[in-house]
């Protein structure tokens, strides 16, 4: 597994969990923005600690795609600190 690949699984799970992707084993569109919102975290996490030590490919992907879930987490929960 790349580190790519990893970071594009994470971002697949949290919009599996903003309801925006169906989840893979049911076929369903559920919304859970409390897992959606620590998948998020962790990703987030992941850019801080590996800041620096990313090649310029895999650090436009960290940040596209934390741009993208956090853009829709704030859409989908209407904003909500607490969601």
């Amino acid at each position: 597994m790349t580190f790519s690949n990893f970071v594009i699984s994470l971002a697949s799970t949290a919009m599996v969990h903003l309801g925006k992707t169906p989840d893979p084993s049911t076929g369903a569109r559920e919304l859970d923005l409390p897992m959606a919102r620590h998948t998020i975290d962790v990703l987030g996490l992941i850019e801080e600690k590996t800041r620096g030590n990313l090649d310029d490919d895999e650090q436009k992907l960290v940040d596209s795609l934390l741009y993208e879930l956090r853009s829709s987490f704030v859409e989908i929960s209407g904003g909500q600190a607490d969601a």
